[in-house]
C-alpha cells in the first residue's frame, strides 16, 4: 500500500529544550524553560473552512474515508513500531509514571497492521469527540472506565469486541505484541464517521518565526526530539534519544509538529499498580509552539467544546497554517 505523501520545506539551526513540570509528586519535573506568555484573547473571527477534496488532517488530496484512531504503546520494548509512519495525525499523551502513549489517527491511508496496541485512557474520550464518531482500537482499559468508553460517541473496538481485527506477534513479548488490522477494525465499525474538519488549516507559512534545527519536549519519564531534515523536508522524530523507526516504512517524520501546552491533572482512575492516571484537558485555550519548514512559531490554541475542533492561530489571532503532510501534536504540560 502506498505511503502517505508529505510536502515539506527546508530550514536552519538553533537548539532549544522545553520544560515539563508536573505536580502531586507523581510525575517529576524536567529542565526549566521560558515562562509561558500571558494569555491573549481567542480570535473572534472563525478561520476559513478546510478545503474540499483534501484531507482535513493533512491538507493533501483525499477521498472521504472513515476515521480509525489507534492507541499505541510507546515504552522501549514496544519499539520499533509498525504502521506509525502511515498515520496522518499523531497525539502524544502522558500516562502513569510520566510515561507517554501515542494516539495515531488514520483515514485516507491504511497500513496492513498497526501497533503494538495498548489500553485507552479517560482523556481519549474528550480528545476524540472532535472527530465525530470515529472507531478506536485499543487493547482494553481500567474496569471502571469501560462503561464510559462504551457510552462515548465512538465505536470502541477492544479485542473482545472485534477479535478478528487483532493478531499477536510471537516474536515479541506480551503485552508489547498486540497489533490491529485496520481494515478488519473498520469492518467491525461500518458506521464510523468520515474524516471531518477538526480546525487544522494548511497553506503558506506565516511571516516571521525563529529558525530552529532541533526541539526537545520532555515528559517526566520520556522525551521527544524533533530535528529538521532539509534533505527530507521534514522533522525527524526521536524518542528518548533514539531515532524513531518503523518496521514497514523506515524513519518516522512529520511535516508539522505542534507543542500544545495543556493542563494535566489527576483523574479518578488508577492503573493495576494503583498509580493515578493523569487526565489531559484538551478543551479550553492556551499557548502552543508550531514547528514547520525549519522554523518555530509562537501560537495560541482554542477549543471551545469537546465536539468542536481546535483552532491554532498566530499571536495576532490570524489562522496559523500547517505544512501539508503528517502532523504530530505533543500535549505537553503547562509550566
Amino acid at each position: 500500500m502506498a505511503a502517505v505523501r508529505r510536502h515539506r520545506r527546508p530550514g536552519a539551526a538553533v537548539t532549544v529544550t522545553l520544560c515539563a513540570v508536573m505536580t502531586a509528586g507523581l510525575y517529576g519535573c524536567s529542565d526549566s524553560g521560558s515562562p509561558e506568555p500571558a494569555p491573549t484573547p481567542a480570535p473572534t473571527t472563525p478561520p476559513p473552512t478546510a478545503q474540499p477534496g483534501r484531507s482535513p488532517f493533512t491538507g493533501l488530496p483525499a477521498r472521504p474515508a472513515p476515521v480509525l484512531a489507534v492507541k499505541i504503546d510507546n515504552v522501549p520494548p514496544a519499539r520499533p513500531h509498525t504502521g506509525l509512519g502511515a498515520a496522518e495525525l499523531v497525539y502524544v499523551e502522558q500516562v502513569e509514571g510520566g510515561q507517554t502513549r501515542l494516539l495515531a489517527v488514520y483515514s485516507a491511508e491504511l497500513p496492513e497492521r498497526i501497533g503494538p496496541v495498548r489500553s485507552a485512557r479517560e482523556s481519549d474520550i474528550e480528545l476524540l469527540r472532535q472527530f465525530g464518531r470515529p472507531a478506536l482500537a485499543y487493547s482494553g482499559s481500567q474496569t471502571a472506565l469501560k462503561p464510559l468508553l462504551k457510552a462515548a460517541p465512538m465505536y470502541a473496538l477492544p479485542p473482545e469486541d472485534a477479535p478478528r481485527a487483532y493478531v499477536r506477534d510471537r516474536g515479541r513479548t506480551a503485552p508489547h505484541n498486540l497489533y490491529v488490522l485496520p481494515e478488519r477494525a473498520l469492518a467491525a465499525a461500518p458506521k464510523a464517521e468520515n474524516a471531518k474538519d477538526i480546525g487544522f488549516r494548511f497553506g503558506p507559512a506565516p511571516a516571521g518565526g525563529e529558525p530552529v534545527n532541533e526541539r526537545t519536549v520532555r515528559f517526566p519519564a520520556s522525551r521527544y526530539t524533533f530535528t529538521w531534515s532539509g534533505a527530507d523536508k521534514a522533522w525527524r522524530v526521536a524518542m528518548d534519544g533514539r531515532p524513531a523507526r518503523t518496521t514497514d516504512e523506515g524513519p518516522v517524520t512529520a511535516s508539522t509538529v505542534v507543542v500544545q501546552y495543556v493542563t494535566i491533572r489527576e483523574s479518578k482512575f488508577r492503573d493495576f499498580l494503583g498509580s493515578v492516571s493523569p487526565y489531559t484537558e484538551t478543551v479550553g485555550s492556551g499557548s502552543a509552539l508550531v514547528l514547520r519548514d525549519g522554523r518555530a512559531y509562537d501560537a495560541r490554541w482554542s477549543r471551545p467544546a469537546a465536539d468542536k475542533g481546535t483552532a491554532f492561530t498566530t499571536q495576532a489571532g490570524a489562522p496559523l497554517n500547517f505544512a501539508t503532510g503528517a502532523t504530530w501534536v505533543v500535549l505537553a504540560p503547562r509550566g
